[in-house]
């Protein structure tokens, strides 16, 4: 029998305290909702794939969207809810956010009282809406593979994102040809082999990050030939080492 897909009709602002590993279950609501964590790494998940947001990233979910969170390290979650109505980012899907300093502290500010509706509590709720629309959405969605052929080499990769094998030796234990691979992972993804196995592996990473596995140990777990390699992946991609973590 099909769980039932909890609905709620207004997306709560708040704070909440997560374990690593815990959930909040599969569900809707009927507004727009910013996800940041200020510590740990956030997860979201819909039928369209995976966005994982460390401490200098934010979710945003529209409205209407089927989606579970899971906590990577202990997490301080804050959640901002925002009238359907009012969309500052223009975007009718899930995407992940930079965060500036700014806007961090002003999320952690807004959702410490959330019930406040104080001139200056406003005041501070019209200054973080025009930090969201200047905050660059993050190229970090790990698509879900619709093809068996690609959920099969998924499953492979997020068993070991240390499997260095080529696409032709990976094929081979498939039963599909490289050429063929590639071309469900450009018609069905939009990316190359090489693309998509560094998305699950930043993916791989922030979770190891979040528990606080050390950085040589991430970069071994998840294929990268040395730290130095992987801090260098790391750094372009989020503009920050692994090892570096937003002041509190």
């Amino acid at each position: 029998m099909m769980k039932e897909i909890r609905h709620e009709p207004v997306a709560p602002t708040r704070t909440q305290r997560l374990a690593s590993g815990g959930e909040i279950d599969t569900h809707r609501h009927d507004d727009h909702q910013i996800v940041y964590a200020s510590q740990g790494a956030i997860a979201v998940t819909t039928d369209a794939g995976s966005w994982i947001a460390p401490a200098t990233r934010a979710l945003w979910i529209p409205a209407g969207t089927v989606h579970r969170h899971q906590a990577h390290g202990e997490l301080d979650l804050h959640l901002v809810g925002l009238p359907v109505t009012e969309n500052p980012l223009d975007l009718d899907t899930p995407a992940v956010l930079t965060v500036s300093p700014l806007l961090r502290e002003l999320i952690v500010a807004y959702t410490r009282a959330p019930d406040d509706n104080s001139p200056p509590h406003l005041r501070l709720r019209a200054v973080m809406l025009d930090q969201l629309r200047t905050s660059p959405e993050q190229p970090l969605h790990l698509p879900t593979p619709t093809s068996p052929l690609l959920r099969e080499l998924h499953e492979i990769l997020r068993a070991d994102p240390a499997d260095n094998r080529s696409l032709d030796e990976i094929g081979r234990q498939i039963g599909a040809s490289a050429r063929t691979l590639s071309r469900h992972l450009h018609d069905g993804l939009g990316l190359t082999y090489p693309q998509w196995r560094t998305q699950v592996r930043l993916h791989h990473a922030l979770i190891l990050l979040a528990d606080n596995t050390p950085v040589s140990t991430v970069a071994l777990r998840c294929g990268w030939s040395s730290a130095s390699t992987f801090i260098d992946v790391f750094r372009r991609t989020f503009g920050h080492t692994p090892g570096s973590r937003p002041t509190t």
